[in-house]
């Protein structure tokens, strides 16, 4: 894999490198993975989470393609689940992966958030997602000192998540570059919608960048993302991998292609913003996951979930 040493020129925000044996690679090393799974949560039918059935589950998306992983995030009911949960869900997949596992760690109470990222790391997380304090709207300096009280308490390296779609701000690009001076923010989960300002955003700060969006994820790629944090990749790791890899080598044409096999999933199962739902839901068609019970107010897959999400895969060629 090339490393910033081999670093030989710039193509489309990208580094394009060559190895040892003049095998070109356009992509950047992922630290945390290219392809990541924002894991669901398994429950059981009465609501509890089910322990045993998320390690089954880890080790599938490992074994389907996935090379880090994603837990306690908002495909994962982060917003119901309970400390103790996300401790021992964190400590259950690093039993029986042998790959990154990230755990969500945030909140839009600061000091919440930082017994959270200090619990979580302490159970064996590898890093922590920490979205932008939602609802509240800081300011930029307040979210600002909000990552920089995270940051004074941990040891693991921290992924910002950037969604303004739930939380209703934008982290604008000065604050980006201060956040890039702090000692753990070390990489983004991108999933503002907005390319263009990824490629300033990235330049400027060095942060390694991840696609949020799965839709965007050829494009993120193509302005110097090294991987995502997906959806579908509860089901489409391998071709995810694949697309990467083609572009990886400069096929971008075969990266193209697999893109747009992969649309008819993408609208399926984040068309109705029902994420998390569908998750379960093309797991469940899968045969991967028993139960889709899910804690309110989301409610687990209904018959038209279960058939939106088994057409979309059928029509990506999964089925």
């Amino acid at each position: 894999m090339v490393t910033n040493s081999d670093a030989s020129a710039s193509v489309a925000g990208s580094t394009v490198g060559t190895m040892t044996d003049g095998t070109m690679h356009l992509l950047d090393p992922a630290p945390f993975g290219r392809i990541l799974p924002a894991m669901v949560t398994p429950m059981k039918a009465d609501g509890s989470v089910d322990f045993e059935a998320a390690q089954k589950l880890a080790k599938q998306l490992v074994a389907d393609g996935a090379d880090g992983l994603v837990v306690n995030g908002t495909t994962g009911e982060s917003p119901t689940t309970h400390m103790e949960e996300k401790v021992e869900l964190v400590q259950a997949v690093k039993e029986v992966v042998d790959v990154p596992v990230i755990s969500g760690a945030g909140s839009n109470d600061t000091a919440h958030t930082v017994r959270m990222v200090e619990q979580t790391q302490e159970a064996g997380a590898d890093a922590v997602l920490v979205v932008a304090p939602y609802y509240s709207r800081p300011s930029q300096e307040g979210v600002f000192c909000h990552y920089k009280a995270v940051n004074d308490s941990a040891d693991k390296p921290i992924i910002v998540y950037d969604v303004p779609g739930r939380t209703g701000l934008h982290i604008q690009l000065e604050t980006y570059r201060r956040l890039a001076e702090l000692d753990h923010v070390k990489a983004v989960k991108d999933a503002t919608g907005d390319i263009a300002g990824a490629v300033r955003k990235r330049m400027e700060t060095g942060l390694t960048w991840y696609s949020g969006d799965d839709g965007l994820f050829l494009p993120f790629l193509s302005v110097g993302a090294v991987g995502i944090i997906s959806v579908i990749a509860h089901v489409a790791s391998g071709p995810m991998r694949d697309l990467a890899a083609a572009f990886d080598s400069g096929d971008i044409h075969e990266a193209q292609r697999i893109a747009v096999q992969l649309a008819p999933l993408v609208e399926a199962m984040n068309g109705n913003g029902f994420q998390a739902v569908m998750a379960k839901a093309s797991l469940k068609v899968r045969g991967v996951l028993d139960s889709t019970t899910m804690r309110l107010p989301n409610v687990g897959p209904g018959e038209a979930e279960i058939k939106r999400a088994e057409d979309g895969m059928r029509a990506s060629g999964l089925l």
